[in-house]
C-alpha cells in the first residue's frame, strides 16, 4: 500500500477516535479533562503523520526479508517525543503503539488481508533495541502503571541493558505483561480486538448506518462490553473495570448508539464514568486502530 495512504488513515483514525460522541468516560469533542483537552488530541493525531509514514516506508523497503530493519521500537519513540513537543500530557502513547506496527505492515502489504499475519510477523522480529526503545517511550510518556513489574520494570536503570543483554526483543517483553494489559495482549496476539471485533463493528456500523460518528462510538462500546479496560484496572481495581464492561454490554443489549434508548444510555454512563474518574482509555487506543484498519480496507482501491 502506498505510504502517503498509510499515513492519512493513520491521522484520520486518531482524529475520528477522539471526535467519537459521546464515547464515555473519555475525551471527547463536548468532553474536555482538566489536564487534557480535545484539541490536544486532534493535535496528536496530527503530529505522528511523519512517523506514520516512515514506517509505512520501513515495512516497504524491508518487508518480509529484514523486518528487524524497521526498527518499530525507535520509531514509537520518535512519535512520542513529537507528540510532546506539541502538548504537555500523555495522550497516545497507546495509539502510537497499535498505529506503528501497523502503519509497517500496511507498508509491506498488498491488500486488506495480508495485514493481519504482517503485524504480527513485524513484533515477532523486533529486537532488543526495540524493546529498549519502547522503555523510553513509556516513560517519556509518563504512562504510569505500564510494565510495572518486578522483573524488567520499565522504571528501573538497569532494566534496558538486561534486555540488550539477555536478548529479550519488543515482542517477549510485551508477553510477559499480555495477560494483564490489553495493548501488549492485542500486539502479541495477532491483533483480534482490532481485527475480529473493532473493525468488523465500525464497518457494519458505517456501512448501514452512513455515520461516521455512530460507528465509531459504536466501536467503542463493542469493544469494551467484551474486554474490560485495564487503564481503568490498572488505577482502580479488576473488578471496577469489569462492572464498566458489564455496563457497557446492557447499553449494546438495548442498540447502542444506534437507538433512541440506547443514546439516552450512553450519555448517562457518560456522565457517570467522569464522575467517578473512570476513564477507558485502552479502549479508546483500540478503537483508533479498528478504524484505521476499516479505512484501509475501504480506501485502499482508490490508492
Amino acid at each position: 500500500m502506498d505510504p502517503d495512504f498509510i499515513t492519512k488513515t493513520a491521522q484520520i483514525a486518531s482524529v475520528l477516535e477522539v471526535s467519537g460522541h459521546p464515547k464515555p468516560g473519555n475525551v471527547h469533542r463536548t468532553r474536555d479533562f482538566p489536564d487534557m483537552v480535545f484539541e490536544d488530541f486532534l493535535i496528536s493525531g496530527v503530529v505522528i503523520g511523519d512517523t506514520m509514514k516512515k514506517a509505512a516506508k520501513r515495512g516497504l523497503k524491508f518487508g518480509p526479508e529484514s523486518l528487524d530493519k524497521i526498527e518499530i521500537g525507535k520509531l514509537i519513540k520518535e512519535a512520542v517525543i513529537e507528540t510532546n513537543k506539541w502538548v504537555a500530557n500523555n495522550t497516545n502513547l497507546g495509539i502510537i503503539m497499535l498505529l506503528t506496527p501497523l502503519s509497517a505492515a500496511a507498508g509491506m502489504s498488498s491488500d486488506i488481508d495480508e495485514l493481519q499475519d504482517n503485524v504480527d510477523q513485524i513484533m515477532r522480529d523486533t529486537t532488543p533495541y526495540d524493546a529498549a526503545n519502547l522503555y523510553d517511550a513509556i516513560n517519556i510518556a509518563d504512562a504510569g502503571g505500564m510494565g510495572e513489574k518486578d522483573e524488567l520494570d520499565v522504571g528501573s536503570d538497569d532494566s534496558k541493558k538486561q534486555l540488550i543483554d539477555k536478548g529479550i526483543n519488543m515482542y517477549d517483553v510485551l508477553d510477559l505483561s499480555a495477560q494483564w494489559d490489553m495493548l501488549a495482549f492485542e500486539l502479541t496476539r495477532t491483533m483480534p480486538i482490532t481485527f475480529e471485533i473493532g473493525y468488523p463493528t465500525f464497518n457494519g456500523v458505517k456501512q448501514t448506518n452512513n455515520n461516521i460518528n455512530n460507528a465509531t462510538v459504536q466501536t467503542f462500546l463493542t469493544i469494551l462490553s467484551i474486554y474490560s479496560d485495564t487503564l481503568i484496572a490498572r488505577k482502580f481495581n479488576v473488578e471496577t473495570a469489569q462492572k464498566v464492561s458489564d455496563d457497557a454490554r446492557l447499553i449494546i443489549a438495548e442498540g447502542g448508539i444506534l437507538t433512541d434508548k440506547g443514546t439516552d444510555m450512553i450519555n448517562e454512563f457518560d456522565k457517570d464514568l467522569v464522575k467517578k474518574n473512570l476513564n477507558p482509555g485502552t479502549t479508546a487506543d483500540l478503537t483508533a486502530s479498528s478504524v484505521m484498519v476499516a479505512l484501509l480496507d475501504e480506501y485502499m482501491d482508490r490508492y
